[in-house]
């Protein structure tokens, strides 16, 4: 696989021709593909192979497109990384493409881990607390964690914020190490 910097590179070019309006959906269509490629050995060894010459790939990739209803976007720009060989890179060009995405629309994604269901009324809290801290508008994922004692865990990009039993119960022993 070429480096992040490449992936990157390629994440910019997918924003710039695909338009920030369109890119939520252009990140789904290139979820299926990947998705597709992960369960079909076949579909994915064929992308990457040498054997395969760039009009067999654009072919395959072509085929698929239109069973999948990818836009002709999307379908080019999947092309194109294939012939750049760096079709391996896509669960990180989607990565970063997502991340450049909510930048552009001054957005921010939290995944927000819990042991039960949270409340509306604590999901707005969260919510407005997290606008405040971060300075963005916030979209939240709500996953059950039946692991977490209570409490629970909040991750911003590569950034997290513990507030379950666990994590405080772990910077209690911390501080009393400390003396």
């Amino acid at each position: 696989m070429k480096p992040v910097k490449e992936a990157k590179k390629y994440a910019k070019t997918l924003i710039n021709v695909i338009g920030l309006d369109e890119v939520p959906k252009a990140l789904e269509e290139l979820g299926m593909v990947e998705n597709l490629m992960e369960r079909s050995g076949e579909f994915g060894s064929m992308l990457v192979n040498p054997r395969f010459t760039a009009e067999e790939r654009e072919k395959a990739l072509k085929q698929v497109a239109g069973k999948i209803n990818l836009s002709d976007k999307v379908t080019k720009f999947l092309v194109h990384i294939a012939g750049a060989k760096v079709i391996t890179a896509l669960p990180q060009i989607i990565k970063l493409a997502t991340a450049l995405y909510l930048e552009k629309k001054k957005r921010a994604r939290a995944v927000v881990m819990s042991p039960v269901k949270i409340g509306r009324d604590y999901e707005e809290r969260l919510q407005a607390s997290l606008k405040k801290l971060l300075n963005r508008d916030v979209d939240m994922e709500f996953v059950l964690d039946e692991s977490l004692l209570g409490g629970v865990l909040v991750k911003v990009g590569s950034t997290m914020y513990d507030s379950s039993v666990k994590g405080q119960l772990r910077l209690l022993k911390d501080e009393l190490i400390k003396g």
